[in-house]
């Protein structure tokens, strides 16, 4: 699988602004983010390439908290990371099995989970995104998770975030700082 690097400043390398075909045609590519890849950077990225946009219904509202946050410091306390994770999880037996396959996009303190959905967009901008990993579960079983090393394209990155932060978010005047 090809690889699409995306840097800091919000540009896909080797793709230039207008070139819509080779921002559509980097969806399928497997991602690398650059070294301190934030969501200020994961922004930027949208900003500058607006066929990214269409992708998800919730992208212009988030947009425009984006561009009203401040340019630097914004990052809370007790969240040194926000990871993009892969889970794919055997459901439904005894019955019909299926399987479901889903990401979630959530902070990280440590080797622990960290809620994000009371936060602002402008509150995380400023934290470094990563990749994480697949976890594979079997039939609701908790204990034994399985995690293996996977690869994102562009399309889970830009649709996983999108879709988690789309539900993120109380009204600034009910956060308790």
């Amino acid at each position: 699988m090809d690889n699409v690097r995306l840097n800091i400043d919000g540009t896909i390398e080797t793709v230039s602004k207008g070139d819509r075909a080779a921002v559509l045609s980097c969806l399928a590519r497997q991602v690398e983010l650059a070294p301190g890849y934030t969501l200020r950077s994961f922004f930027r990225m949208l900003d500058t390439y607006e066929p990214l946009v269409q992708l998800n219904a919730f992208f212009p509202d988030l947009l425009e908290q984006f561009h009203a946050g401040p340019d630097d410091g914004c990052r809370v306390s007790g969240i040194d990371c926000l990871l993009l994770e892969k889970t794919v999880e055997m459901v439904g037996f005894p019955g019909e099995p299926r399987l479901d396959i889903y990401r979630r996009f959530t902070g990280w303190n440590g080797n622990k989970s960290v809620p994000i959905k009371e936060f602002q967009v402008d509150m995380l901008l400023d934290t470094q995104v990563r990749l994480g990993k697949l976890k594979h579960v079997i039939f609701g079983d908790q204990v034994d998770v399985f995690e293996f090393d996977t690869v994102f394209t562009l399309f889970e990155l830009v649709e996983g975030i999108g879709w988690e932060l789309g539900f993120h978010g109380t009204p600034r005047e009910c956060h308790l700082s």
